[in-house]
């Protein structure tokens, strides 16, 4: 069994631009001159209020009026571990006519360029791109996983930790979880002035919520048998 590092996999940049639309509990509408909060996205995600779709094209396409827009959204950590802000999206684009908090349906957006910042810096993620991601099957779910973990499971953290490559050293303050996908956990290690993120991969990517649980409990399980042993299997 090879160790664990921060070279597991990970989601795309599209992958997490999808997934945190889809999962996005409120997001900032900015749009002639006017900043607009939308909460409370009632599980529908950033795009139950806004559809995109590739720009117009003909000779209508240059004398429509278009209405320039912006959605930001922020990928907040639902553990309580130092610096939770994951990610930063702005999605920008054109309305046909000016936005409305009131509509009932979803608000057609020509889409212009969806940006992604985070600890690695900035991405941009094309239309197609988009169109070609899923989102992740546990996305809209692991806030409440990871809470549930922590309050419920906080004794898991520890064993989960005998699967970090390097082992953590003594100045490590705490470890908690602070994201989870598709393809694995990760635990933020903190240090007195310092933090760091290391992956902890499942065997194979989760296509399915349900089997979110299973590739949990085979982290554990590998970990129990790292401390019976003592050092990792190869």
């Amino acid at each position: 069994m090879r160790p664990f590092s921060n070279r597991a996999a990970t989601p795309t940049a599209a992958e997490r631009v999808r997934s945190i639309l889809a999962a996005a509990h409120s997001m900032t509408v900015v749009s002639d001159g006017q900043h607009t909060e939308v909460r409370r996205l009632d599980g529908t995600g950033a795009m139950g209020h806004f559809h995109l779709h590739a720009p117009f094209e003909g000779p209508e396409a240059q004398t429509a009026t278009r209405v320039p827009v912006r959605l930001e959204l922020t990928d907040i950590a639902p553990t309580a571990v130092r610096d939770r802000l994951r990610a930063r999206v702005t999605v920008t684009g054109l309305l046909i006519e000016p936005y409305s908090p009131q509509a009932t349906t979803s608000t057609c957006m020509e889409f212009g360029q969806a940006v992604l910042e985070d600890a690695q810096g900035r991405t941009y993620v094309t239309l197609h791109a988009l169109g070609a991601a899923d989102v992740d099957p546990i996305a809209t779910s692991e806030a409440g996983m990871l809470t549930h973990f922590v309050d419920d499971h906080c004794e898991f953290v520890p064993l989960l930790l005998r699967l970090v490559h390097p082992q953590p050293d003594s100045g490590m303050l705490r470890a908690l979880p602070v994201a989870m996908d598709r393809y694995g956990v990760t635990l933020r290690l903190e240090y007195p002035h310092t933090h760091h993120d290391v992956r902890l991969p499942f065997k194979t990517p989760v296509t399915d919520i349900e089997q979110a649980g299973p590739q949990i409990h085979a982290l554990l399980a590998t970990a129990r048998r790292i401390s019976h042993t003592g050092h990792l299997l190869t």
